[in-house]
Formats: C-alpha cells, structure tokens, sequence
C-alpha cells in the first residue's frame, strides 16, 4: 500500500508564511512527479506547483514570486514554502504523487486559512 499525507496546513495572519509537507510512504522504491493543488469550496480543484522527479519546477501565476517547491527525495517528501500569503490563498491544499511502477496517488489534504 501507498500512503500520502500532506500536513502543515493551520491558520496565519495575511503576510506569513507556513510549509507543507507530503510525504509518501508504503511499499515504495521511489516517487516521481509531485504537484500541490488547492481547492476551495464549490470550485475544482486547481494546480498550485509541481516538481519533476529531478527537481524541476513549475508554478502557478498566482504562486510564482511567493511560494517554493522543494523535495527530498530520501525522504520521499515534497514541500511547499508558502509566503507573503494572501487571503485568496485560503483552500484545502493537496498534493498528488506519482510512484514509480504504481501509479498516482492523492493525499486527504490540509486546510490553509488565511486571515485578514
């Protein structure tokens, strides 16, 4: 089996930061391509960042300047820095994972809140 688990998610005043983590565990050799996605009520699902399995990255218009992807692949980890946050950035995040030789998974998500 696969688990992913995002954490680090909570509440922050506008103009702080918080890190996310997703980490990947289970019957794994490795993981791929990670992306952070966040979704809010009533809305689909949008992508946030994503992360090759070599470290390139790609961010979303609204998360270029302001938030870093990052992994640590012997930890199976992926990170997401997240800072000068912004009410907009209020959602639950998610991360989805591809490993190598299984497929993709999704983690349960973690809930971000901004305030004003």
């Amino acid at each position: 089996q696969v688990q992913v688990v995002e954490s680090g998610g909570g509440l922050v005043q506008a103009g702080g930061s918080l890190r996310l983590s997703c980490a990947t565990s289970g019957s794994i050799f490795s993981i791929g391509a990670v992306g952070w996605y966040r979704q809010t009520p009533g809305n689909e699902r949008e992508l946030v960042a994503t992360i090759s399995s070599g470290g390139s990255t790609n961010y979303a218009d609204s998360a270029k300047g302001r938030f870093i992807i990052s992994r640590d692949n012997s930890k199976n980890t992926v990170y997401l820095q997240m800072n000068s946050l912004k009410p907009e950035d209020t959602a639950v995040y998610f991360c989805s994972v591809a490993v190598h030789g299984r497929g993709g998974y999704w983690g349960q998500g973690t809930q971000v809140t901004v305030s004003s």
